[in-house]
């Protein structure tokens, strides 16, 4: 039985889309994951694209409220930064409840190749989160 996966940060616009994006390639057949904010920002166009550079398709991702994934009975909880965390509705759900606060790479400052260096910085980090998230909790 495949596993539910709620990847949750505070616009779902960029942490939790790579994230997303990530744990679907990670986890392969083995769980359906989901991206959700606490309010919905749009997708990231920068996140799109370096998505892209590392083979992994994110353009079809819509930005989504918490609200609509109330009635799913997730196995796992994973909020991504600090204020998703802070304001996440209450489940009643058995879920395993994961934190990992990573920065924001929309708010990155300085040149066009200075912001796009912060997005692959953080796009590393998340990666390397899902993997290991992938191979200790859906094997």
């Amino acid at each position: 039985m495949k596993k539910k996966i709620l990847i949750l940060c505070t616009g779902n616009s960029c942490r939790s889309q790579i994230a997303e994006g990530y744990m679907r390639y990670f986890s392969g057949n083995k769980a359906e994951v989901y991206s959700a904010g606490v309010e919905t920002h749009g997708v990231n166009p920068k996140a799109i694209l370096i998505m892209k550079e590392d083979g992994i398709d994110i353009s079809n991702h819509t930005s989504n409220n918490i609200e609509g994934y109330q009635n799913i009975d997730f196995d796992f909880v994973i909020t991504v930064c600090d204020n998703a965390k802070e304001r996440c509705p209450f489940f009643p759900t058995k879920a395993k409840k994961f934190h990992y606060n990573f920065p924001d790479p929309a708010k990155a400052t300085g040149t066009d190749s200075e912001i796009m260096e912060q997005f692959r910085s953080v796009r590393q980090l998340i990666k390397e989160y899902c993997e290991a998230f992938a191979n200790n909790n859906l094997n």
